[in-house]
């Protein structure tokens, strides 16, 4: 039986390594047990038409798998979980729930972490950065202390650990240039209880290694 294929970038600079999201893809691939092959993509082969035939928007990851060829990394997530029967709960109600903050993850909590990246990342010395950065902080810390109430009762948002928590730690991951997280105490007993398993270890050491190996390519030319 083949293995599934990941699709990933050889390279990104150094505020992103970590965060791009075939981590959460190679976490629940860890997390499931299952052996996958790895496809680098450099320079502009995102952007031609064959990768985009693939994914649409020229990102990572595309996750490819017994015909099934899929982009997204929720929706990818989603897909292992499913088809091998891991990560998400039996029990309905708590089912739907974990669906529910893997959404909640990527549609209310995203793209403030993303707005605000944007501007620490690219824009900080400019007016509008300036101007608008207090808004996304005030409203982001808002949603990120909503999500510790839930997190007051209970270890992991559906209860166990589920697709919910891998998508929702690979979203908070955007906020490592901040101290956001780790100023909320039960936000920051989460992370850092999800980041601890083995499994998010070996998916993050497994992102990281071609980063390493190329920049060791390029301090050798």
């Amino acid at each position: 039986m083949s293995k599934p294929r990941l699709t990933a970038f050889h390279w990104v600079p150094a505020p992103f390594q970590g965060q791009v999201r075939d981590l959460p893809v190679r976490w629940a691939l860890e997390e499931a047990g299952l052996e996958y092959d790895e496809r680098l993509i450099e320079g502009e082969a995102h952007k031609a038409p064959a990768y985009r035939a693939l994914h649409p928007f020229g990102k990572v990851p595309v996750y490819e798998d017994a015909g099934i060829v899929l982009f997204e990394s929720g929706a990818i997530v989603l897909h292992i979980a499913e088809t091998h029967g891991v990560l998400l709960p039996r029990e309905p109600a708590a089912r739907g729930h974990a669906k529910a903050w893997l959404i909640a993850a990527l549609n209310s909590v995203d793209p403030d972490i993303i707005a605000l990246g944007d501007i620490d990342h690219f824009a900080a010395n400019e007016s509008w950065a300036k101007t608008g950065r207090p808004q996304i902080v005030e409203h982001l810390t808002g949603r990120l202390r909503d999500i510790a109430a839930q997190l007051e009762r209970r270890d992991f948002l559906a209860g166990e650990f589920s697709v919910a928590d891998i998508m929702m730690i690979a979203v908070l991951r955007g906020l490592r240039h901040t101290t956001l997280v780790s100023e909320i105490p039960f936000l920051r007993e989460y992370r850092d209880r999800c980041e601890s398993r083995p499994a998010f270890q070996r998916a993050l050491a497994a992102q990281l290694r071609p980063f390493v190996r190329a920049e060791s390519q390029q301090r050798s030319i």
